[in-house]
């Protein structure tokens, strides 16, 4: 792709070169190593690049619960499938970071003070929209006023998962005088009154075929979502072993816990039920 000064969009600025279009000076220069570390750049790089696809995912899950909020399913299943490809991608750059061994990280792991990967605001955020309402992790957001109020105002909204939820309900029922309470600043517990609504969609696919490929899209992207999780620990694993974590968790322990939360629990529950 060739960008010039003749290339003009309406109502925004001439771009100047491709350089300028991505503010790649600011983007590269972003990279600013504590040691001498071979590896060090390897580490600040994949986590940057980890924040920037978490962006993209955030970016991706408003637009689909603002056609989930206008029954636009359809809208938001290509969304839906593209937020999993973007896990499937984080996925790969596990690979890359496996590249290094524990002696080199070991060579500026004490550098890092305590920065750890679990104080990520994206990452909190994208477990809010999903549905995940883990409140007690606010408090390690409390420290930047703006984060703490983003995720606080997102407790307040339907998750993705709740808009399913009520999809689901609305559709079968054909009113919401059964519809469970929204899950919004608690954890989500499994309801089988939830299941037993999806148990029906999936024994009637073609009557509810729009519910069917939604349940499916969840599903895909709750598979991904878990391999990135799993890859994580095992990374940790492979690199730090069973050492405490920068931040103040136990490391492959605190991660290993992470695995059990289910984003969807009928979904996974109900296929035992068909």
């Amino acid at each position: 792709m060739s960008l010039t000064d003749t290339d003009k969009v309406a109502g925004r600025p001439t771009v100047q070169s491709y350089r300028d279009y991505l503010n790649l000076d600011s983007i590269l220069s972003a990279q600013n190593t504590l040691t001498t570390s071979h590896d060090e750049m390897l580490f600040i790089i994949q986590h940057q690049t980890t924040e920037l696809w978490m962006k993209m995912v955030i970016h991706e899950l408003s637009h689909v619960r603002k056609h989930m909020e206008a029954d636009q399913l359809q809208h938001a299943f290509k969304t839906l499938s593209r937020v999993a490809r973007i896990f499937d991608q984080l996925n790969g750059a596990w690979e890359v970071l496996r590249t290094m061994t524990p002696s080199d990280y070991t060579e500026f792991r004490s550098n890092l003070g305590t920065a750890s990967g679990i104080q990520s605001y994206q990452y909190r955020m994208i477990e809010y929209m999903l549905g995940n309402r883990d409140v007690g992790a606010l408090k390690m957001h409390e420290q930047n006023r703006a984060d703490h109020l983003a995720l606080s105002a997102e407790l307040d909204q339907l998750s993705i998962y709740d808009h399913a939820v009520r999809l689901l309900f609305e559709t079968l029922d054909g009113n919401d005088d059964q519809l469970p309470s929204p899950q919004l600043r608690q954890s989500r517990q499994p309801d089988t009154k939830i299941q037993k609504r999806w148990q029906i969609v999936y024994e009637n696919t073609s009557k509810y075929w729009e519910l069917y490929e939604l349940a499916e899209k969840l599903v895909d992207l709750e598979d991904y979502f878990r391999r990135w999780r799993f890859n994580h620990v095992t990374t940790v694993e492979r690199v730090i072993g069973f050492k405490t974590g920068t931040g103040g968790s136990s490391g492959v322990p605190f991660l290993s816990n992470r695995l059990k939360v289910v984003l969807f629990p009928e979904l996974w529950r109900v296929r035992g039920d068909l």
